[in-house]
């Protein structure tokens, strides 16, 4: 969590993060799969000429995506700002790039000095499945009607406890957490869920989609999302939604450290494959039968 400094003068590096997480097992590293962290440490190294370790704002989950993920590190070289950039990005895989390099202070921490976190999850909800969006987001064909879910969502709007949407694996030692704003678009057959937090359980935000699905459909009522949330009862609520379509959207840290802002970030990226990056199939078949099984629930009024 915390990278080291290296002996003697340093200098403290945030970065502004995007990538899709179609063929990564997540961004944290991992001994037997490939990683956003990794990726990232090793091209960072190289600018560095020494080694780099890295400390992020939120550990997305293998298949989620980001467009304003914030990373920061130490080094003992100086380097210019177009270092950390243009200099990064010409080494990266395609489907990873920094998009802002800002000097910080050394109380500064990615993770531990962020004020909220912001989520999205982009959904293609319409019968038939789009050629152009397999990794990127979810197609879901049943049809949703976005002003239900966003009823829904208001009841978990300020301070509770989730762990009616938490997962079993989670390690956080407190299900407590503050829901800002929660939101549902719809723009043409994309409908959009976004939602603003002091901070995420694992799984949190997929697990609320989920529960929202079934209120979409008409399966459950609005309401139906306050006695979840009451019950503090995971095996109630609605299956875990896939993980490709969920983006982090941004991070908002106080002003005195003088970061960008969160934007509102594109509704979609075409992550179709791209060209000359390597796949892991076997990872693109997992997601897929993740949806696969959470569609037949679906079916069966699970």
């Amino acid at each position: 969590e915390h990278p080291r400094p290296p002996p003697g003068d340093f200098m403290r590096v945030a970065l502004g993060i995007s990538y899709s997480g179609a063929r990564y097992s997540g961004f944290q590293r991992q001994s037997d799969a490939p990683s956003v962290q990794e990726e990232l440490e090793k091209v960072l190294s190289r600018i560095a000429d020494e080694k780099i370790e890295i400390a992020c704002a939120g550990r997305t989950d293998a298949g989620v995506s980001a467009f304003g993920q914030v990373i920061h590190f130490d080094a003992s070289k100086k380097r210019k700002e177009t270092a950390w950039t243009m200099g990064v990005n010409v080494f990266l895989p395609p489907d990873i790039s920094v998009d802002w390099c800002r000097f910080v202070p050394d109380d500064f921490h990615a993770r531990f000095s962020a004020l909220s976190r912001t989520y999205r999850y982009v959904i293609l909800n319409r019968p038939l499945r789009s050629a152009l969006f397999p990794e990127g987001i979810t197609h879901f064909h049943f049809r949703l009607d976005e002003h239900l879910m966003e009823e829904g969502g208001q009841y978990l709007l300020g301070e509770n406890d989730f762990t009616s949407f938490r997962s079993s694996e989670c390690q956080s030692r407190t299900p407590w957490r503050r829901v800002d704003r929660l939101t549902v678009r719809r723009t043409g057959d994309f409908v959009v869920v976004e939602i603003k937090a002091n901070a995420f359980l694992h799984h949190m935000v997929r697990n609320i989609v989920g529960s929202l699905f079934l209120v979409g459909m008409g399966r459950k009522k609005p309401e139906w999302m306050r006695e979840l949330l009451l019950s503090k009862d995971r095996t109630l609520a609605g299956m875990n939604a896939p993980p490709n379509g969920l983006f982090l959207a941004g991070v908002e840290y106080p002003e005195r450290f003088g970061l960008p802002g969160v934007g509102d970030g594109p509704l979609f990226f075409p992550f179709a494959a791209l060209q000359n990056v390597p796949h892991d199939h076997s990872g693109i078949n997992a997601v897929q039968q993740h949806i696969g099984a959470f569609l037949i629930q679906l079916r069966l009024g699970q």
